[in-house]
């Protein structure tokens, strides 16, 4: 009855299930007695007017984001007994949710990163009410990094143990690019406090406007936005600076992985050998890249980076072994439509049947274990009456659920370029 590989050999052994990704807020006005005070003036004067543009955050299924006790059955329901706590409703004086909002101006700085820190505390009282079964991911804004550093101290002591969001940043930001040696100090201080650094999807897209072509040009590129964060911190040698910095990539697909780090060992391969040949048309680009950088880019994925690979689909679990078995985390994505909430057992079925279950136990459980500090001797009880049997998730899964949305059940999926 453990995530790590050891279970026994009854056919009533249960996988102990982490969802790396899964999403919470608060309801918009009970944000208040976690802002500054000297704020209340100014959030009272901007709530009253502010309408919000998500229909799933006005429904009556809305207090899925907030409501610990109906969370935790559902989640128990649906064979999950802990998750990764992402962002989902409207902090305050914030134009959309926070994981996809533009970084602020200047002029918005300051009421934006009040209404962050409100949801940071918001959020450590949310973990509280379920010990050991939440690891939630604070907020933090690129603007002012001393700020942030600050603020993820705070959040280590204050129990946040999902690490930070790491906010994109998209071309016409304003910010400088993730490569950029002004975010050391967050570096520094994520490593030192054992803090994983999480890049999710969508938070690092631009602006694409409302068209039809628009919102299909996002879905295909999003993605793609959001990966640049490994490459941005590979050769900007952050992982070189501090060897003890994680990453995760959550929610992005895990398909790409093994291609996306062939073509970065290749460039990273030819400008470091091209540094030494002055003649060559690469070499203006190669120059002092193998000393700032260091390791290349496949040894830094295996020292240092993990997926958080929501709904992982059936076409990607072939390339468990190339992207590292060690490095997978599945999430349900509760409590969006795309998530497999209700049907997470018939999700894992469809993607796992037939895999080792030493290797199914790691991606559904262990590897967020280790990667988040959850306390396995505690989980494992609970999993132990709600969990998806061994033998339940080795039966291959004939028909999705009439009811289900998530596209890990879409029929002719196939693994994407990015």
């Amino acid at each position: 009855m453990t995530s790590t590989g050891s279970l026994g050999s009854d056919s009533a052994d249960r996988y102990t299930v982490i969802s790396a990704d899964c999403h919470a807020g608060a309801d918009l006005l009970d944000y208040r007695p976690y802002l500054e005070k000297r704020y209340h003036d100014e959030f009272d004067a901007w709530a009253a007017t502010y309408v919000n543009p998500y229909e799933d955050l006005v429904a009556d299924t809305a207090d899925k984001n907030w409501n610990s006790g109906r969370r935790i059955a559902e989640l128990e329901e649906d064979g999950i007994v802990a998750e990764v706590v992402f962002p989902n409703t409207i902090p305050p004086f914030f134009p959309s949710g926070s994981l996809m909002a533009p970084a602020p101006t200047a002029e918005e700085f300051r009421r934006r990163w009040a209404g962050l820190r409100a949801h940071n505390r918001w959020l450590a009282d949310f973990c509280a009410a379920a010990p050991g079964r939440r690891a939630g991911v604070f907020q933090i804004l690129l603007n002012d990094v001393q700020e942030a550093v600050q603020e993820i101290r705070w959040a280590v002591e204050a129990g946040l143990r999902g690490g930070l969001l790491l906010p994109g940043t998209p071309p016409g930001s304003g910010l400088p690019e993730l490569y950029s040696s002004t975010y050391d100090p967050i570096w520094a201080v994520c490593a030192e406090l054992g803090v994983p650094v999480n890049h999710h999807a969508g938070s690092a897209s631009p602006p694409l406007g409302d068209e039809p072509a628009a919102r299909a040009v996002y879905m295909v590129e999003t993605t793609w936005f959001s990966h640049r964060a490994l490459w941005h911190l590979i050769f900007g040698g952050a992982f070189r600076r501090h060897p003890d910095l994680k990453l995760v990539l959550t929610e992005q697909g895990s398909g790409w992985i093994p291609g996306v780090l062939d073509m970065l060992d290749y460039y990273h391969g030819r400008l470091v050998a091209a540094a030494t040949k002055a003649s060559t048309a690469e070499s203006k680009f190669g120059a002092g890249l193998a000393t700032s950088m260091g390791k290349g880019p496949s040894e830094v994925w295996r020292d240092n980076c993990f997926v958080g690979a929501s709904f992982m689909r059936p076409h990607e679990v072939p390339l468990r072994d190339r992207i590292g078995i060690e490095k997978i985390m599945w999430g349900s994505d509760y409590p969006h439509d795309e998530g497999t909430y209700p049907y997470s057992r018939e999700g894992l079925r469809f993607a796992y049947a037939r895999v080792p279950r030493d290797e199914v136990a790691a991606m559904v459980g262990g590897n967020a274990a280790r990667v988040y500090g959850f306390d396995l001797d505690t989980l494992d009880p609970i999993a132990a009456k709600v969990g998806p049997t061994v033998t339940e998730i080795a039966e291959p899964l004939a028909e999705p659920p009439a009811g289900a949305t998530s596209p890990v059940f879409a029929r002719g999926a196939s693994v994407r370029v990015w």
